[in-house]
This record gives C-alpha cells, structure tokens and sequence, in this order.
C-alpha cells in the first residue's frame, strides 16, 4: 500500500512537470509591466524577461534606476516614472500603457514593488509608520491592479502578485506582515472574481532571500533609528543591551538563512507571466517550503513556542 502512495506522488509530480514546460506563443506581443524595477526581484525579471522576448514595462522610482535598466535591455523595454503611492502617477503610467498595447490588452502585471522597513516591536512605532508600509506594499499593490485591470482582462492575461512567506505567518512587528496577509486576501478574492474573465491571478510567496532589503547593516540602522526616539522608559523596558542582542542574533541566525540565488524568485516569476500552465502559488526558497509553510499550519501553541524561541525577549519579561 506505501509503495502505491509513493507512485502515486511520484506520477503526480512528472505529471505536473510536464504540464508546466509550455510556454505561451507570440512573446514578442505581449506586454508585460512590473513594479519596483530599480533593484532586486523586479529589476532582475525586467532583464529576464527582455531576453524572452516580452515587450517590459518597467516601473521604476527613480529616474537613475530607468537609466540603468535602459542600458542593459533591448529597445523593446519602455520605462517609466512610478510611485505605487501617487494615483497620478499610477494613472499616469496606466494611460501610457492603455496606448502602448492598443486593442491587445496587457499580458500581465507583476506587483513587485514593496518595502521592508521599519520593522521593529510593535511599541517602538508610530500610525504614520504603519501607514507608510501599507500604502506601498498593500494600497500600491491593489491601486496598481485596479489601473490596468481592464487592459488585462481584454487580454485574458495575468495578475502576479508578490507576497511573502510572511502573508502565511506573522513573526516580526511592523506592518511588513500585514500587508503581505493582506496581498494574499486580495490576490484570492480577485483570482475568484476574474476566473469567468479568463485571468490568471497568481501568487508569488518567496522566503528569505539576500537582497538589499534584508542586508543586516540598512536592519540595524533602522532599528537603531528608531531606538534613539524612543521614550527612556520604553528603553527602560527593554533594557539597555536589547539593540546589541538583537544585532547579534540577526548576524548569528538571520544571515545564515539568507539565500543569495535571486534567480529561484526570478524564475517562478517568470513561470507565471509565460507558462500555459501557470501554478496558482510559487514559493521559492527551501526555507519557504521546508520550515515556513509547514509551520504555519501548526497549532498555535506550537507556532508561537517556535517563534518565541529565538526570540529576543525585553528585560521586563513574564515568559
């Protein structure tokens, strides 16, 4: 009986992978536009998908980043100036997008852009600090969907959006985490309301990858930032040591997890945007896949036994 469990899993797996070798036809029609392209995921993705043949829209926050993309892609690319915090910028782009695909539609949509920052306990922070994350990971995110919207369901293309690990499990203060269980409930209501449209709504949830939003020395920084404004007693609270345990913890554990292969993310954003059969959920990382999503399905008290564990505790403590 074991061994027609394992054939089972084993036909299923060659069967899925033969199921998602196909690619779709007529790349060099098809627009695709990302978001956040001056660095990381959706720079690498821009280059990625240049070489595919996609016509890229790249939105990028600064004029420096459209410089440098143009520089390394083919005259296919077309950039473009894009705050996912501004509706006249998101509408702005979105009108030189309706022009540029014409009566096609635009293939896809990848909602890259994101910050990570400021991530800290809960107390340390202020509304305005929620706010500015949620208008840039979640508000951004539904903002820019909702502009081209239109131009993908003529299409029947795509929605791709990038969401974490930690849209699944909540382990750091901050808004970083609820925004991304917030991309997860948006990528889920609208993949069930556009399915009789023909569009694919997809889901990127990536672990923990090195890239200049997860670089130690920009963590410590900002947590040290936030530190110094703090009241003395919340100081007092936590004790005058915890920003040095904290730093040695993230340069004892957190680095160590860190996986430098981008490319892991790059290619399952890739699969999405080209594959005939596109999965509804990528998580790239064997963190993501190995401890972090088995553990969000976890009883609760175990979750937070495991979380808590590495946790760096205040000096005032009743755990």
């Amino acid at each position: 009986m074991f061994l027609y469990i394992i054939g089972l899993i084993v036909c299923f797996y060659v069967y899925r992978w033969f199921r998602e070798l196909g690619r779709v036809p007529n790349k060099s029609e098809k627009f695709v536009y990302i978001t956040g392209c001056d660095t990381g995921f959706g720079n690498l993705l821009t280059k990625h998908l240049d070489t595919k043949g996609f016509r890229v829209v790249a939105g990028c926050y600064t004029e420096k980043g459209e410089v440098e993309l143009k520089k390394s892609c083919s005259d296919k690319l077309t950039t473009l100036n894009l705050d996912v915090t501004d509706n006249y910028s998101i509408k702005k782009a979105a009108e030189t997008i309706k022009t540029l695909v014409g009566e096609k539609g635009l293939w896809a949509v990848v909602n890259n852009a994101g910050i990570s920052f400021p991530t800290a306990p809960n107390d340390w922070l202020e509304i305005e600090e929620f706010k500015q994350m949620i208008n840039v990971n979640l508000i951004g995110v539904v903002a820019v969907t909702l502009s081209v919207l239109p131009l993908i369901k003529k299409a029947k293309g795509r929605v791709v959006n990038v969401a974490s690990v930690f849209g699944r499990i909540s382990t750091v203060g901050g808004a970083y985490c609820i925004t991304k269980y917030g991309v997860e409930a948006f990528n889920d209501s609208l993949r069930r309301n556009m399915a009789p449209f023909g569009v694919k709504v997809l889901c990127i949830e990536p672990g923990f990858f090195k890239t200049t939003v997860t670089d130690s020395a920009i963590f410590e920084s900002h947590l040290q930032r936030l530190w110094n404004k703090l009241p003395q007693e919340v100081k007092d609270e936590y004790g005058s040591d915890y920003i040095d345990r904290t730093k040695a913890v993230v340069k004892e554990k957190h680095e160590k997890m860190l996986d430098s292969d981008l490319m892991k993310v790059v290619s399952c954003m890739e699969h999405a945007v080209a594959a005939v059969h596109p999965r509804t959920r990528y998580s790239p990382g064997w963190d993501a896949k190995i401890f972090w999503l088995p553990l969000s399905y976890m009883p609760t008290f175990i979750l937070d036994a495991v979380v808590l564990k590495d946790a760096v505790n205040p000096k005032v403590s009743v755990l």
